[in-house]
């Protein structure tokens, strides 16, 4: 019986902490250009694109909260893929990879009218952020 709860139990030993994978000291915001959402489990993905200060393209990626947690807020799938159609313009505010990869975390998604995407986990911040930040 020991055994086969040790077993069983394995797999949630195996889940990444957002904590240990990413930069949460040192954000960063990024202007860019939905190429793709994914509504999936275990966490929602934002592809997007932004143009570097020497004018090349870098492809980004981050993850979400999972999806029902986007549906708790409000944010189902129509809803979250109509708002995040390939070539909207966004403002990404992510948490980097500590490995340096193109690869984040989202902390916010803001449309181009500076409006909050996606609210996330556990806090529902207010629909326009305010001016200073």
């Amino acid at each position: 019986m020991i055994a086969a709860l040790g077993i069983i139990s394995i797999p949630v030993l195996g889940h990444h902490g957002t904590n240990v994978s990413y930069d949460h000291e040192n954000p960063l915001t990024f202007e860019g250009v939905v190429t793709e959402f994914r509504f999936t489990n275990p966490h929602a993905q934002l592809l997007f694109d932004v143009t570097d200060e020497r004018g090349d393209l870098v492809h980004w990626a981050t993850e979400l909260t999972n999806p029902s947690n986007l549906a708790r807020n409000g944010w189902g799938r129509r809803r979250s893929m109509e708002a995040l159609k390939p070539g909207t313009p966004i403002t990404v505010i992510l948490f980097p990879s500590k490995a340096g990869t193109t690869v984040g975390v989202a902390s916010r998604i803001l449309n181009e009218n500076g409006e909050q995407v996606l609210i996330e986990r556990r806090q529902q911040l207010p629909e326009r952020l305010p001016e200073n930040q």
